[in-house]
């Protein structure tokens, strides 16, 4: 049998607009002569000509946002109880078992930017692909977002998922989702908009806000989620292990057998 692994997360860089200003990453790159003097530092008497090229050790300087790039939103980003008064986990609280599981896309590259998904809409799209939900099953969502990272418009495309869509998932045991859009709700200048119009504070975040009824995880700026088929396929996403965080950086990868 064989397997094919799809990398569906996206690196992180500099001068790329995947956050808002003034949440962007700023990556620092230090060559092998430029870590030469941190690398001699290290050992009494040695000199640059003693090693192999005259060269030391290349060496990254990363500040950025547990938010930045592909990661794993933990309950505790969403509110700060879930399950209905439990109190919410950090990332470095959530199961393992979540994040190694056969998955389910659903492709939602039609709906407009700044939709926001309905259950119908979902309980519609696993009528066309003819998938019925498992307990576990990881689901992820297509939207028109991922055909435009790295463009000035990513952060303010894709759709989003609201409350009534992300609790029909989670009624029926799903515990971790996934979008390929800056955000699990829809774009937030979209939502701003309405919420100047209605006053409705319940528009805001209501899909991460679902999480104070079922605690949930969801992975936000995944990639490559065209190259997919909807079902017959497993994700991999375990996230970096930040002590009483609220999300961890993940390598997201679609694992195809057969």
């Amino acid at each position: 049998m064989t397997r094919r692994l799809i990398d569906i997360s996206v690196p992180l860089q500099n001068d790329v607009p995947a956050d808002p200003p003034g949440n962007r990453p700023s990556i620092q790159y230090i060559d092998h002569q430029q870590g030469l003097p941190g690398m001699l530092q290290f050992f009494a008497g040695l000199k640059a000509e003693d090693l192999p090229d005259g060269q030391g050790w290349a060496v990254e300087h990363v500040a950025l946002s547990t938010h930045n790039g592909t990661h794993l939103d933990a309950p505790w980003h969403f509110h700060p109880t879930m399950n209905r008064g439990e109190r919410s986990w950090t990332i470095d609280e959530v199961p393992l078992e979540w994040c190694l599981q056969p998955a389910v896309k659903l492709d939602f590259r039609h709906l407009p930017d700044g939709y926001v998904a309905t259950a119908k809409d979902v309980e519609d799209e696993l009528t066309r692909i003819g998938h019925t939900l498992n307990p576990l099953e990881i689901v992820i969502v297509n939207t028109s977002a991922g055909a435009k990272f790295g463009r000035p418009d990513y952060v303010n495309s894709g759709c989003g998922l609201g409350h009534e869509a992300t609790m029909y998932l989670l009624e029926r045991g799903v515990r971790l989702t996934g979008t390929d859009a800056w955000s699990w709700d829809a774009p937030f200048v979209l939502t701003a908009q309405k919420y100047a119009e209605t006053r409705d504070a319940s528009l805001i975040w209501e899909g991460h806000k679902a999480g104070r009824h079922i605690g949930y995880c969801h992975l936000e700026k995944l990639h490559n989620l065209d190259l997919l088929p909807s079902t017959g396929f497993s994700v991999s996403c375990f996230p970096v292990k930040i002590a009483h965080a609220s999300a961890g950086w993940t390598r997201a990868v679609a694992i195809l057998d057969g």
